[in-house]
């Protein structure tokens, strides 16, 4: 269903495609698990993307007690979080590249998920059966 100019269908499919990215960089990350001094990598945050680009959908501060929102394409960088390497350099732990595999297909599912909900409802408003 296109939906021209809406902003919260437009941030979805940012989100998907970060997601794709971030997945395709974590398999590499898997992938090269016994090769000699690869260090893993991984991509800037969703957050830091969209507020490199001024994209997204900010949060309204109705009131001054409220807290204010925080906020390109996203490039893969070495991971910080690095901390043990085996004897040949090569720093992937597998544990922590699942844990980030397994993060990244729940966003990825509620990503979906809400694209399909606010779809439906567009559908709703519109009579149409789905």
């Amino acid at each position: 269903m296109e939906l021209p100019g809406d902003p919260l269908l437009a941030l979805t499919e940012r989100r998907l495609g970060w997601l794709e990215r971030r997945q395709g960089v974590l398999a590499q990350n898997i992938a090269n698990a016994d090769t000699p001094g690869y260090q893993p990598r991984d991509l800037t945050s969703f957050a830091a993307v969209l507020a490199r680009r001024g994209g997204g959908v900010s949060l309204a501060q109705t009131q001054p007690a409220h807290l204010g929102g925080r906020g390109g394409e996203a490039s893969a960088r070495s991971d910080r979080q690095v901390t043990d390497r085996t004897p040949d350099g090569n720093a992937v732990s597998l544990d922590q590249q699942a844990v980030k595999m397994a993060e990244t297909d729940t966003a990825h599912a509620l990503a979906i998920n809400l694209y399909r909900r606010y779809a439906a409802m567009y559908r709703t408003a519109l009579g149409r059966a789905s």
